[in-house]
């Protein structure tokens, strides 16, 4: 049994396209798998408050060294990691906003990026050589765009702080199986953007 954490950024709600294609994931995954376990953390409509100074004196704590009180700065954050370490299954819906991400979503994931939590240095010394706590996990990541060409050789690909960040950040946590599946030319609509939608919605279909 798969316990997926299913994460929606856009702070659209109804009109959102992300959101559908998570939607679209939940409701074919459960077909085929209906023993499976689903939990929903918003960071779009709902706000993860961003890293601050209370936040990083508690963070950086060694373990051995926490205590109740030094680790108040960091309450929700570890609320939010265990809660990430709960499952084995990530679908991160999410837009493109200038050609980044969503601040909720960036704020979740300063929350998520905690030493001896999600990563360490491999030396146990600050020596750029990062180590991912995160074992046997899967991650799609669904992701909208206006325009199109961000892939990889693709003529917006230089331009794409989206879906080459998530990959990077979550890689350093230690997954490294990451699907990604973008529907773009939103901004084009038409029939060019239904097109795109009827391809995207049939490749979440076959997953």
């Amino acid at each position: 049994m798969n316990k997926i954490l299913i994460i929606n950024a856009s702070v659209r709600n109804k009109k959102s396209h992300s959101r559908k294609l998570t939607q679209l994931f939940v409701e074919n995954w459960k077909k085929k798998n209906p023993d499976d376990i689903f939990t929903h953390r918003e960071v779009g409509l709902e706000t993860i408050p961003a890293v601050d100074e209370k936040w990083i004196a508690s963070a950086f704590i060694k373990p051995s060294d926490r205590t109740e009180k030094n680790q108040l700065g960091v309450k929700l954050s570890n609320q939010l990691v265990n809660e990430f370490k709960d499952h084995n299954i990530y679908v991160i819906g999410t837009p493109m906003y200038n050609w980044s991400i969503p601040s909720g979503l960036k704020s979740y994931i300063d929350q998520l990026m905690r030493i001896n939590e999600t990563w360490k240095f491999r030396s146990g010394k600050p020596d750029g050589d990062y180590v991912g706590l995160l074992k046997n996990k899967k991650m799609f990541i669904l992701s909208s765009r206006g325009d199109t060409g961000y892939g990889e050789n693709e003529k917006n690909a230089h331009m794409n702080f989206q879906t080459t960040y998530l990959n990077f950040i979550f890689g350093i946590m230690g997954i490294t199986d990451i699907s990604t599946i973008s529907l773009n030319n939103e901004e084009f609509g038409g029939e060019v953007f239904e097109r795109s939608k009827r391809i995207i919605y049939k490749e979440i279909e076959r997953i």
